[in-house]
């Protein structure tokens, strides 16, 4: 593993200090960020931008389970596009939501208009009926939003898209022949079983620069990934905050202390996970 180790500075010499450690993209002025949407997305199974036909309210008798401050209603939508789900839906959908009340104390008038909904079929259900992912699971429809859910479905349904991390399962570093070089690796469990790791270079004379790699093998085309793009959501917004000691057991004491702090660059270099709702 350490001879392959090696090899890898090699290989990432000559792509990787060409470009930055990380990219940025500009930001939109949604209240909802990524992180938002992807939580959503990556649970749902079918995703749709609907119309509201009719909203009928549920008696609170029948809706002992709904949260405090809000009504819950019955909707019957109309199918305005399928953005993600095999096998289709039909024109009309059929669920049900709980939607938070006004200052007065008043319900949101929500017939006639356009929303994206985030939903799995239920067990048992008919083809028309769906169940919402999360209580928050009906976004407001615009053009830029469901442009951004698109990107994000383009970027699930990928065969390379990255899996779900469990965990990090070891990571080390390996100093290099001149002092100031040297490699550090970081390997991650996924739920998918694909491994993905991360690769820190510093060679001397130049900057540091990380990558990650989707596979078995360190590729030329490695590179850190951008902000709000699926696999940044993976690591930024579900990795630990340090390296778990578990993970350095074999390395000696420097080479595990050099091996966090070039974890902690990563972190930093992809910042933090901004969230406007509780996943």
């Amino acid at each position: 593993m350490r001879i392959f180790l090696m090899f890898t500075l090699s290989l990432f010499s000559t792509q990787i200090a060409v470009i930055p450690a990380f990219s940025q993209i500009m930001e939109t002025g949604d209240p909802l960020q990524y992180a938002d949407i992807a939580d959503l997305g990556t649970d749902a199974p079918i995703i749709i931008h609907i119309t509201v036909k009719e909203a009928i309210k549920v008696d609170a008798e029948r809706a002992p389970n709904a949260p405090a401050g809000t009504q819950r209603f019955y909707i019957v939508a109309s199918t305005n596009a399928l953005i993600r789900g095999q096998g289709g839906v039909g024109e009309t959908i059929r669920y049900v939501v709980d939607l938070p009340l006004d200052e007065r104390g008043r319900a949101p008038k929500i017939k006639k208009k356009p929303f994206i909904i985030f939903a799995r079929r239920p067990s048992g259900g008919g083809s028309d009926n769906v169940q919402l992912v999360a209580r928050d699971a009906q976004i407001a429809w615009t053009p830029e939003r469901e442009q951004r859910v698109r990107a994000l479905v383009r970027e699930l349904v990928d065969r390379n898209a990255p899996p779900p991390i469990r965990r990090i399962a070891s990571a080390f570093h390996v100093p290099g022949t001149v002092i100031g070089e040297g490699e550090t690796q970081i390997f991650m469990e996924t739920e998918s079983g694909s491994p993905i790791s991360i690769t820190v270079l510093k060679r001397d004379g130049q900057r540091k620069f990380w990558a990650v790699s989707l596979g078995e093998i360190v590729d030329e085309a490695a590179r850190a990934p951008v902000r709000n793009s699926l696999l940044w959501y993976r690591l930024a917004c579900f990795l630990p905050r340090q390296l778990p000691a578990s993970a350095l057991a074999s390395d000696s004491m420097a080479n595990a202390q050099q091996a966090r702090s070039d974890y902690q660059m990563v972190l930093n270099d992809l910042g933090s996970c901004p969230r406007s709702r509780q996943p």
